[in-house]
């Protein structure tokens, strides 16, 4: 199969990158802001010419890139997400559409541009959404947004994205290959990192200092790992179960929480034992100490749960690294996606149906994904 070629917006550490790698495509050009997730880039993905700095500012420059086959990216997610201000006055908001000014520019056949779940599913930024379909639309795409769950596709994080697909090579009644090929069980955090051994060792170096203590008024549900067992807003991680969402503000008191006990030693849970006497209404003691063997996710641990290979290079203080990590998409779902629009350009004469929705903007063609 012909390697198509790719360019890379908002690559951050270059999480999307090693998914649209390892699906096949030769990723050309990149374009990235923030210094230490450049360096980072470039350590990793040295066969892309990095274009740093703001985006609207390297217009020119990736106009050389144009007719590649593929433009992907995730722009900055701040505006719309749920753990922000979901302002879409948010200047960081408005750089969904300067994605659309490259993909004016350099006419891919296809892009893929991925944000927070919140983007698709809020009413409050519908104009938002009804103002990308149309520009789009004008450009002669057609666009398909489409929510998916890391999980679905052999990651270890329950992480829900939306990215928004389109074509110019699209037509009513042309078939798509779906992702339904690329789902893949979910592992389990223990799958991902069981391997590293405990934190502070020779394989696992890199750990988290900040201190975990009880929260007084611990906000309860069902399940042990959900609510607020601990102050700050780090959650405690199931190893027989999913991650939650890796945010981009770990390294303080918002680092997800590991029982290595119960980790390495198949020991009782810790979080589960002391989830079951406050749901029989006993409350901590004043003087209870959260157990040594508790402590943060460590840099090496969050960098595999988002996918990314064991050898990748971080570079930058901690709290750098982190924030590189979690604002990461998942690689393995980048994988998934980008061999699907792989698969939709490789047989884009082939006779299907899309199922046709209607917009303010006139039709749509809704993808099966």
């Amino acid at each position: 199969m012909k390697k198509l070629t790719a360019v890379s917006l908002f690559s951050g550490a270059g999480g999307m990158d090693v998914g649209f790698v390892r699906a096949g495509y030769a990723v050309l050009a990149g374009n990235e802001m923030d210094a230490y997730a450049c360096k980072t880039y470039k350590a990793n993905h040295p066969e892309s010419e990095l274009h740093e700095g703001d985006i609207n500012e390297h217009m020119d420059q990736l106009a050389a890139y144009q007719g590649v086959d593929v433009v992907f990216g995730g722009p900055p997610c701040q505006g719309f997400s749920v753990a922000g201000k979901m302002d879409s006055n948010d200047p960081r908001s408005k750089l969904v559409f300067s994605f659309v000014k490259v993909v004016a520019a350099l006419r891919p056949r296809a892009f893929v541009m991925e944000n927070v779940k919140a983007l698709a599913s809020l009413e409050k930024f519908q104009k938002i959404r009804e103002e990308l379909f149309r520009q789009f639309s004008e450009l002669g795409y057609s666009v398909s947004m489409n929510v998916l769950n890391a999980k679905d596709y052999g990651s270890a994080q329950n992480r829900e994205r939306v990215f928004f697909v389109g074509s110019r090579e699209i037509k009513q009644g042309t078939k798509l290959s779906t992702l339904e090929p690329y789902k893949q069980k979910a592992l389990s955090v223990r799958d991902v990192i069981q391997h590293l051994g405990p934190a502070g060792s020779v394989t696992n170096p890199r750990i988290c200092k900040a201190k975990i203590t009880l929260a007084e008024r611990p906000i309860l549900r069902k399940s042990p790992y959900a609510g607020m067992l601990f102050n700050g807003q780090g959650r405690p991680l199931n190893p027989d179960g999913w991650s939650s969402t890796l945010p981009a503000s770990m390294g303080g008191n918002r680092t997800p929480i590991i029982d290595e006990h119960h980790l390495y030693d198949y020991k009782e849970s810790w979080i589960e034992q002391h989830h079951v006497s406050l749901m029989k209404g006993k409350s901590a003691a004043p003087d209870l100490m959260v157990p040594g063997h508790l402590r943060r996710l460590t840099i090496d641990e969050a960098a595999l749960l988002q996918g990314f290979p064991a050898n990748y290079e971080f570079v930058g203080p901690q709290s750098k690294v982190y924030c590189q990590i979690g604002n990461a998409v998942p690689c393995t779902l980048a994988e998934a996606v980008a061999s699907a629009v792989r698969d939709l350009l490789a047989e884009k004469d082939s006779v299907g149906a899309y199922r046709t929705i209607n917009t303010k903007h006139g039709q749509t063609l809704e993808l099966s994904f």
